[in-house]
């Protein structure tokens, strides 16, 4: 046996998942860059630190403006725009604790 084909085969299995996880981060960033150039008025989005919004403007080819509650917009950049929520998604009521301690006024 050639004592250079262990290392160059334990190289190749090395080199083999770093290529492939590189080409998944490569389409990842390409689909969120997609995403960030398409938002429309009237869309809602969740940003990376997950407050949920509405798309209200476009400030800039950097920045959105989010209406986060009635009458309340803010500006964010587009990166931080991590999804889109589609119908089945939008407007989902959150679930009440199951033990009895939500509000009467029903919050």
């Amino acid at each position: 046996m050639d004592p250079l084909l262990l290392p160059l085969l334990f190289i190749v299995v090395l080199a083999i998942p770093l290529i492939l996880n590189a080409r998944r981060q490569k389409r990842a960033i390409a689909d969120a860059q997609r995403l960030q150039s398409s938002l429309t008025n009237g869309d809602r989005v969740v940003t990376t630190s997950g407050l949920h919004a509405t798309v209200v403007g476009s400030t800039g080819d950097s920045t959105v403006d989010l209406e986060i509650a009635p009458g309340v917009r803010t500006t964010w950049l587009r990166a931080a725009i991590r999804e889109r929520l589609t119908d089945g998604k939008a407007g989902a009521p959150l679930a009440s604790p199951g033990d009895g301690s939500a509000r009467a006024d029903g919050s």
